[in-house]
């Protein structure tokens, strides 16, 4: 079947079989391989990309499922020269990812609320990335990161008390 849709800003035209996975069709056709497949269950948040804005799990959806629809990867996430956007380059300093595994997926999370909430406290924060697996990072580096791009939108310094 052909697919119309928008990845990462670009209408697309995919052929898929119907009952190829969005994240086989992204990693294998477009070769997009930021996006993780880890449980393959929809558990571990690996796979997370927005789909119209929303994140959304890859390995749970059938590419023919998105047809009209838009697509957002992390790689859409870079800047134009291809150096890393604030929310990828504060991950960078404060260390919030190790293996890097899950941070694809968390990134996406984060980059949705981050539209939706310039400034989110850290509640929000760890609201929005509930549903993501980290082995590595214990999750306060990538809190924290997180905070600090928060405080960059809001002009403030609110990463100085938190604890490690």
């Amino acid at each position: 079947m052909k697919v119309a849709l928008t990845i990462n800003g670009a209408a697309r035209e995919v052929e898929v079989d119907p009952r190829t996975l969005l994240a086989d069709t992204l990693r294998q056709q477009l070769g997009l391989t930021g996006t993780h497949i880890g449980c393959e269950q929809g558990v571990c948040g690996a796979c997370t990309v927005l789909v119209d804005g929303r994140p959304t799990r890859s390995c749970l959806l059938f590419t023919v499922q998105l047809q009209g629809r838009s697509v957002e990867t992390v790689e859409s996430l870079e800047n134009a020269d291809g150096s890393l956007n604030s929310l990828q380059q504060s991950f960078q300093d404060h260390h919030g990812l190790q293996c890097g595994f899950c941070t694809p997926g968390i990134l996406m999370s984060l980059t949705s609320l981050f539209r939706e909430e310039p400034s989110p406290d850290e509640e929000q924060i760890r609201d929005h990335v509930q549903g993501h697996l980290c082995r590595c990072t214990g999750y306060q580096q990538l809190v924290q990161a997180a905070l600090a791009e928060s405080d960059r939108n809001a002009g403030s310094d609110r990463t100085a008390g938190v604890t490690r």
